[in-house]
């Protein structure tokens, strides 16, 4: 005959952190593959005009930057405090622009290449004669769909 004993304190079974860690590098695994790291440095310092006729771009991936603004602090003494160009992580004259699409159109596969667009993102400061040289240049080039980089909000601000 099976014996009652009486009352005990029931304890609470212990938590199991076995499979934590598998959670933990499956998260992990998951944040790397999904992350994009930023293909360049910025050497110049860039504020967004204000547009209000501002459109997403739906494919970033087929999207070349030229930057165009005041050389940051630790660079002035290189590169003046005038407003340079830069292209991809160099700071570049208006006469290399030529060479920087023509790289640029060999790096993306040849079913993209007549959808590669060049956008500008220009300083607030910089002068529009600079910005109408480069788009000379662009047009020499044979690169003919250019957008202008903006923030959103009215242009009086």
């Amino acid at each position: 005959m099976a014996r009652f004993t009486g009352k005990k304190a029931k304890e609470t079974p212990g938590l199991n952190m076995g499979s934590m860690s598998d959670i933990i590098f499956m998260l992990l695994f998951f944040f790397m593959v999904i992350t994009t790291m930023r293909e360049s440095s910025l050497f110049v310092q860039i504020s967004a005009p204000k547009g209000t006729e501002v459109v997403k771009l739906e494919k970033k991936s087929l999207v070349s930057y030229i930057n165009i603004g005041i050389p940051m602090k630790d660079y002035q003494a290189k590169y003046g405090k005038e407003p340079r160009i830069q292209l991809n992580d160099a700071i570049a004259d208006v006469a290399d622009i030529s060479r920087f699409v023509e790289t640029e159109r060999s790096a993306r596969q040849e079913a993209d290449r007549p959808f590669l667009t060049m956008a500008i993102k220009a300083d607030k400061t910089a002068t529009m004669g600079l910005v109408s040289d480069i788009k000379q240049e662009l047009r020499k080039a044979g690169s003919f769909k250019i957008f202008y980089n903006a923030s959103k909000g009215s242009a009086i601000d």
